[in-house]
């Protein structure tokens, strides 16, 4: 595993569990957006932390922490993910993943062999308009799409999520994301907020007004749409 960072305790990344969040180095995609610029751009010059570093200090906060949430970067495009899963989960912790659901084999395979307890999934954008927010100029989306259906799908405890950014979430966007991922257990819209650590500096967040009423849009496909990061 390449792992380029680690928060050796946190109460926001896996709701219910006090964590620790480990960051994969690498990612598929190129988010402006994305507030770990160094785990994307230049990934492979990052000082790695040793995996047997990481499992220790696991070891000795049994009792302590509950839970790792395993993030990046784009964790799936570990080879070794499943074996790393594994043993973390012989140190008794659940786990939670986050990923942008272009790996639906190796999430499929995760959840089914007990591995991952929980994951959070990124919706960027609706279909259509997926290209230009994680910085290509077109992209095939059927494996985000294979990812989607096997949450919707049922078995699996798993949350949906957006990033709202001004430049690239309008209206129609919002209803879009909501027929596609019609009916899911959890959605969240994500307040933005800008910092140096992101890929590009001139993107701005989704004021109050609007959020509310992407949220209203999209209550009418998912009930359980929520929003995180606003004070409303």
């Amino acid at each position: 595993m390449k792992i380029a960072g680690l928060e050796k305790m946190s109460l926001v990344d896996f709701d219910g569990y006090v964590c620790a969040t480990i960051f994969t180095a690498g990612c598929n995609f190129k988010c402006g957006f994305c507030h770990n610029s160094a785990l994307v751009i230049g990934a492979d010059k990052l000082p790695l932390i040793p995996e047997e570093e990481v499992l220790s200090y696991l070891e000795k906060r049994k009792g302590i922490l509950d839970a790792v949430c395993i993030s990046g970067g784009e964790p799936t495009l570990q080879p070794d993910l499943k074996e790393f899963c594994a043993k973390v989960k012989s140190l008794g912790y659940k786990i939670k993943l986050d990923t942008n659901g272009t790996n639906p084999t190796l999430v499929k395979e995760l959840f089914n062999e007990g591995l991952v307890d929980y994951f959070a999934m990124d919706i960027k954008n609706d279909r259509e308009s997926y290209a230009s927010i994680i910085g290509f100029d077109k992209y095939d989306v059927t494996k985000i799409q294979e990812t989607v259906s096997f949450f919707l799908n049922g078995g699996v405890p798993y949350e949906f999520r957006t990033t709202i950014i001004a430049e690239f979430h309008k209206e129609q966007n919002i209803r879009e994301i909501g027929k596609w991922i019609k009916g899911a257990d959890k959605y969240f819209l994500q307040k933005f907020k800008n910092s140096e650590n992101c890929i590009e500096s001139h993107l701005s967040a989704v004021d109050d007004n609007t959020v509310s009423k992407f949220k209203d849009i999209l209550s009418e496909y998912i009930p359980t749409t929520r929003l995180r990061g606003y004070d409303l």
